[in-house]
């Protein structure tokens, strides 16, 4: 029997984590430019701005290390219900805070601190849910799924805030990101199945025992660190997101307008390509699958560099947002065969710290290298340095390319 692209919302339960994904990113968007638009209205500075990227850096790194822990420790459904509720409170005492004339920078950051770290904690237990939820056959459905959600929502989450911004203030839009929250952290209550891991947990461990456990166990994974290495090695040197404004003027001599076309090319490229992943998920060659894609972002990224066009530059940064897509659902469904349920949870932190590591890092690398070469030589040598390392992995990492799914 075929498989349907939407096979994954004929399970219940993942209906459930779905609905939950989509309402918590869209609360982290609301969160995050409700934030950033509160302190350049207040304080009018771009470098008080740039602190929240630190503050959520020296949060994350911590947090979810402990997170993928706990998701391994204790009922995964419980978890997210805490962290989700947790980011409610905060959100609804920061409007409140603003509507009383209250709101301070230093509360903005502690309100911050706190959401980016739950944000961080419910990720690897819902992660490690989707296995539970969803036959093994379809899992690349549920992680493309998840994939196209979380673009779609990058696009939905601004689009809300802006809308609500507009029209009322950001009192308002606190307050109801703080309500979906809340239905963030209902929604977990309706899930069926168990939410506690299913090998039993050494009592005797502690949390930092387990945590070391689970650095072990990815680091003799036949797959999992030559994934990771891949994703870091790539990421690192081609994370554009944070800096389109830089490109879009280095390229193509553009301003505001630029940038947000390149912005939704790359979000919209991101969610075809993740309907793309859904289309192979017959394919066995699970391992070849990523390699393939991460050649092709490779390539369009030496592409990206050469064009001059903006209409060319938004049909590249498209290709790429979907070669990516393709990459993350893979490297995902990878994680979930891969692993046993009681080492998913660490299995997922330690994939999320990788991303989020190389994330930053790649911002730091481009925008050093674009002040130095320029944005079209940047782009170029982060796609040889792509290609190359795409090339190494498939060289030096056997499993992977035999990797197979059932």
């Amino acid at each position: 029997m075929r498989t349907k692209p939407w096979g994954a919302f004929l399970y219940r339960d993942y209906r459930v984590l779905w609905a939950t994904l989509v309402s918590s990113a869209i609360v982290l968007w609301m969160r995050i430019l409700g934030t950033a638009q509160w302190i350049l209205d207040e304080t009018g500075s771009a470098y008080l701005v740039g602190l929240i990227g630190v503050v959520q850096l020296v949060v994350q790194i911590p947090v979810t290390l402990w997170a993928g822990t706990l998701a391994d420790r204790m009922d995964r459904k419980r978890l997210m219900t805490l962290a989700h509720g947790t980011t409610a409170i905060t959100l609804l005492s920061l409007g409140i805070l603003n509507w009383q004339s209250m709101l301070t920078p230093t509360l903005i950051y502690i309100g911050i601190a706190i959401t980016a770290g739950t944000h961080m904690l419910a990720s690897p237990a819902r992660s490690a849910l989707i296995p539970i939820v969803i036959p093994e056959k379809d899992l690349l459905l549920a992680a493309s799924t998840d994939t196209a959600s979380q673009n779609a929502s990058a696009i939905a989450g601004p689009l809300l805030f802006a809308f609500v911004a507009v029209m009322t203030d950001l009192t308002i839009v606190f307050l109801l990101a703080g309500f979906i929250a809340l239905v963030s952290a209902l929604l977990p209550t309706f899930i069926r199945v168990t939410g506690i891991a299913e090998s039993e947990n050494d009592e005797q461990s502690s949390q930092l025992e387990q945590t070391v456990d689970g650095f072990r166990y990815v680091s003799k994974h036949p797959i999992l660190p030559g994934l990771f290495l891949l994703d870091i090695g790539i990421t690192t040197a081609s994370f554009y997101r944070e800096i389109l404004p830089v490109l879009a003027l280095g390229l193509f001599a553009g301003g505001a307008s630029a940038t947000g076309m390149l912005g939704a090319a790359n979000s919209t490229g991101a969610i075809l390509g993740s309907f793309l992943a859904l289309l192979l998920v017959g394919v066995r060659a699970k391992g070849m699958l990523v390699l393939y894609a991460s050649f092709a972002y490779g390539f369009i990224l030496f592409g990206f560099g050469t064009v001059n066009s903006l209409w060319l530059g938004m049909l590249m940064i498209g290709l790429l947002g979907a070669a990516d897509a393709v990459t993350v659902a893979v490297r995902h469904t990878t994680v979930m065969l891969t692993t046993p349920d009681e080492m998913r949870g660490r299995a997922f932190a330690l994939m999320i710290l990788a991303a989020q590591t190389a994330n930053n890092i790649g911002t730091i690398w481009v925008g050093a290298w674009v002040g130095a070469i320029g944005a079209g030589n940047t782009m170029v040598l982060g796609g040889v340095i792509s290609i190359t390392a795409t090339a190494l992995i498939w060289w030096l990492w056997k499993p992977i390319r035999e990797f197979r799914s059932n």
